[in-house]
């Protein structure tokens, strides 16, 4: 018997008490069951993050152009699986609000990169520690190990290597 076969289902009980729902042969489906975590997961991890002054989704591609700087953003794009004029509202946004800049590289004009301000910079910092305790907190219910494990899993399924 295969283990996707050895799984039983039946009805989802919901942390608060709620009935629960059946879904049948989804609740044997990976991208199904990595959605409701994903949602799940964002729900806890980012309430707090997202009553600040920055969405998670701009957050995210700050600390991109902070962890690689002279990035262009359409490699931002491809990796985050973000479409191209998205992307370019994103980046746009985050420039009018001073926190990050466009460069044009002496060695290539016809490309930009792009580089966080000194006041990107400070709301990277300070978001960072937030967003490990909110992601450390979210996953509470995982040992160390299944949270690592958990990790390098969620990494491979995305065709990452391993840190």
């Amino acid at each position: 018997m295969s283990l996707a076969r050895a799984i039983q289902t039946g009805p989802v009980e919901q942390a608060d008490g709620k009935a629960g729902l059946s879904f049948g042969p989804f609740e044997r489906s990976v991208g199904f069951l990595l959605r409701i975590a994903q949602l799940t997961v964002f729900e806890r991890t980012f309430a707090e993050l997202q009553r600040r002054d920055v969405k998670i989704g701009e957050f995210t591609i700050l600390l991109a152009i902070s962890e690689n700087p002279g990035v262009r953003q359409g490699v931002i794009a491809d990796v985050l699986k973000i479409k191209w004029p998205n992307m370019t509202k994103l980046v746009r946004s985050l420039e009018e609000r001073g926190l990050v800049e466009r460069f044009v590289p002496p060695h290539d004009r016809r490309s930009v990169e792009l580089r966080v301000t000194a006041a990107g910079r400070e709301l990277v910092d300070a978001f960072v520690p937030l967003m490990q305790d909110a992601d450390q907190r979210a996953l509470a219910m995982l040992s160390d190990e299944e949270y690592v494990q958990f990790q390098l899993l969620l990494r491979k399924a995305a065709g990452w290597p391993p840190l």
